[in-house]
Parts: structure tokens; C-alpha cells; sequence
């Protein structure tokens, strides 16, 4: 009973920063420093992602294959965002955040998220755009393992289903409200709604390229994963 308590209050915990705090330092990166301040706000969502799986090794030592594990997922989500370079909206980062959620739990689901649109933007290019890919994907990661590490393990058409919708119905329109906040000095509901309006088909293609890449990978890659915790007993959520 104390583990699972434990375990309730480090997720309530976790909640609490992917949903409050962080975006109420997103918020006063855009409307008080005016966006310019985007490396420092970038740093400080590492740093409050970092928090929460530091929580689960405070009773021990972390090993070093948990760090790599979690290393080589963002290594991943890097290498396939710039592997799919010529195709802007084609990506597969959500469906590997997904897959990280999916195998480890919420904190390192949203740590692999937002570590990976971090590094991944040094390529890309880095500006005000990039706290707020590092808050969505991280949210997306988040709640595929609220989802689906605790409760039964997913099946592709779940994957499928939830990558989909949460990437078409959650990051993409995150996104473009945030485009608003970046680009506009008169934030008004018919500006939000136009942005919306604007990104239903890019946000279409980037679910349908989830959907696509779960499909083809998803279980394969839970499945390896899952191996790889009951061999070494890793980061169990």
C-alpha cells in the first residue's frame, strides 16, 4: 500500500507541473519576456521534466542502462524527425514519445518528449516555437503512459487510436495557439480561431504519420522495451 500511494502522489506530482506550472512559465515567456527569453524557458521545462524522475529514484541510485534507455528513445525521436526532414508535417516523434510513455510511465514519457524537440530543434532551428513543441510533446508522452502504462498493455489499434487523436485534437491545436501568442500582440478569439482553421490539415498529416508509424512499429518496439525492463528490472511506472 505505501508503494502504491507513493506512486499516486509522484503522478499527482507530475500532473502538476506538466499542467500548471509549466505552462504558466510558457505563458510568461510569451506575454512578459515577450518570447525572447526562449533558451532560459526551454532550460527551466528540462529542468521541471527532470523533477518528477528524479522522484522515483529517490529510494535508490538510478542505474546507468535506465538513463541510456531513456537516452536512446530521444536519440530516436531526434534521428526520425531529421530522417523525415523533407516532409514537414510526416514525422515520427509522437509515435516514439508514445511508445516511451507506453513502456515507462508519465515522467519519462514527458522527459523524452521535451528533450527531444529540444535537441531536435539545434537542427531545426531553435526559437519561441520551441518551449511550447517541448510542452506538447512532453504532454503527449505524459498521457500515453496516464494511459496505458498502469492499466493494460496496449494493443495497436489502441495506439493507433490515441496517437492519432491526441496528436490531431491536442498538440496540433496547441501548436497553433501558440503561434498566436508568438506572433501577434492583439490576441483575439477570431485570430485563435483562424490559426485553428489554418492547421487542420497539417495537423491531419502529422496524426495520420503517427498513426502510420505506431502501426508499423508500435508493439515490435513495446515489445523489445518490455523485455528490456523484465531483464534488468528498469523503471518500472
Amino acid at each position: 500500500m505505501p508503494e502504491r500511494t507513493d506512486g499516486r502522489g509522484r503522478t499527482l506530482f507530475s500532473a502538476a507541473l506538466s499542467c500548471v506550472l509549466i505552462p504558466a512559465l510558457l505563458l510568461l515567456g510569451s506575454l512578459v519576456w515577450d518570447n525572447r527569453r526562449y533558451y532560459l524557458v526551454s532550460l527551466l521545462v528540462i529542468v521541471l521534466s527532470l523533477l518528477p524522475m528524479l522522484l522515483r529514484f529517490e529510494r535508490r541510485k538510478p542505474q546507468a542502462r535506465e538513463l541510456v534507455v531513456l537516452a536512446v528513445l530521444t536519440a530516436l525521436g531526434v534521428a526520425g524527425r531529421a530522417a523525415f526532414e523533407f516532409a514537414p508535417a510526416f514525422k515520427p516523434v509522437a509515435a516514439i514519445v508514445i511508445v516511451a510513455g507506453a513502456a515507462f510511465g508519465c515522467e519519462a514519457g514527458f522527459l523524452v518528449g521535451a528533450a527531444t524537440a529540444f535537441l531536435s530543434n539545434f537542427f531545426f532551428g531553435q526559437g519561441p516555437w520551441t518551449p511550447w513543441q517541448m510542452f506538447g510533446f512532453g504532454l503527449v508522452g505524459f498521457l500515453a503512459g496516464l494511459l496505458f502504462s498502469r492499466r493494460f498493455a496496449p494493443k495497436r489499434l489502441a495506439l493507433c487510436a490515441f496517437g492519432g487523436l491526441v496528436v490531431f485534437a491536442l498538440y496540433g491545436p496547441l501548436l497553433d495557439t501558440a503561434t498566436v501568442l508568438m506572433v501577434s500582440a492583439d490576441i483575439t478569439r477570431e485570430a485563435i480561431l483562424a490559426a485553428l482553421a489554418t492547421g487542420v490539415a497539417f495537423n491531419a498529416v502529422h496524426a495520420g504519420a503517427t498513426v502510420v508509424f505506431l502501426a508499423l512499429a508500435g508493439e515490435p518496439l513495446l515489445r523489445k522495451l518490455d523485455r528490456v525492463k523484465v531483464k534488468y528490472g528498469l523503471l518500472e511506472p
